[in-house]
């Protein structure tokens, strides 16, 4: 069972390993008809479809024998207003695929009040991020840990904002898959918490990252803004808990955000928000960020 659960893992990798070992065969037409070249042209589409059996079946298989553990509270990733999108509140895995980390991830959309959210299938297919409130909100730790992943470098792209970029989006996104997580997860920070988690906030802002590699950091602390990088249809925070650091091998780990409102409620509470319903974060800093914020000033 142990083997199955590794293979489940590593399953990105393998299967990407399978494709290319079956493009790689379709080239042998160009290659001499008498040789070694040409033997071993002929095996790799076999071997690619081996592969790709190895990979699908632990999909199948394996998940449930994955360790579970309790939801752990974090500090949500940002502050203010703001609208749950795919849910481990309402699916799991909430973004369809337990691929790259996600299976308990949600998508934050800044929705203050008294300020408007550009309308899906209103005006162009494409509109500038900065027509979007979420765009340059700060984003906080949601741990106190090690900064231990940064990508800042991608640049923001203009949103999906009616059905055509959808559908523009979603091929983009197969060749985005083509290059690895960093192209679907976009800028982003992850960070090692003191209890072996890892912590995910993803679609940054370019150059945007306050933070690097070996810092550490605080529950609460600025690190980076709200961007559009990455396969994302409008700027929005992604937000996710590992327990690996690799998006290729790591696997999700469910959460909650602490002292959050959901709705019109009054009282805070640990929880998430489900798709469509509005989170309410004050802005309070964890004493430990505070300390840390009063330090640079």
């Amino acid at each position: 069972m142990a083997l199955l659960v590794w293979i489940y893992r590593v399953r990105g990798v393998v299967l990407l390993t399978a494709v290319a070992l079956c493009l790689l065969g379709a080239f042998r037409r160009f290659l001499p008809r008498d040789g070694a070249l040409e033997s071993i042209a002929l095996v790799l589409p076999w071997l690619g479809i081996v592969g790709i059996v190895l990979a699908m079946l632990p999909t199948l298989l394996a998940a449930r024998f994955l360790p579970e553990r309790e939801p752990i509270s974090v500090v949500s990733p940002v502050t203010g207003r703001w609208l749950g999108m795919n849910s481990p509140v309402d699916k799991v895995p909430s973004h369809g695929v337990r691929a790259y980390g996600q299976a308990y991830a949600i998508d934050l959309v800044n929705e203050p009040m008294g300020q408007e959210r550009p309308v899906f299938g209103t005006g162009p297919a494409m509109r500038l991020p900065e027509e979007y409130p979420a765009f340059g909100q700060p984003v906080r730790a949601m741990v106190d840990g090690e900064v231990v992943g940064v990508l800042d470098s991608l640049r923001d792209h203009r949103a999906r904002s009616n059905m055509r970029g959808v559908v523009y989006m979603m091929l983009e996104g197969a060749v985005r898959e083509l290059g690895g997580p960093r192209f679907i997860v976009g800028n982003h920070v992850t960070i090692r918490s003191d209890d072996g988690v890892f912590a995910v906030v993803a679609h940054l802002k370019n150059g945007s990252a306050s933070v690097k590699v070996g810092d550490r950091v605080c529950a609460g602390q600025e690190i980076a803004e709200c961007g559009n990088s990455g396969n994302s249809s409008e700027p929005h925070v992604h937000a996710q808990l590992m327990d690996r650091r690799s998006f290729w091998t790591g696997q999700g780990v469910a959460f909650s955000f602490k002292d959050v409102r959901i709705g019109e409620a009054e009282e805070p509470q640990n929880t998430l928000p489900a798709n469509q319903q509005h989170v309410t974060i004050d802005l309070q800093m964890s004493a430990p960020a505070q300390r840390a914020q009063n330090s640079k000033d």
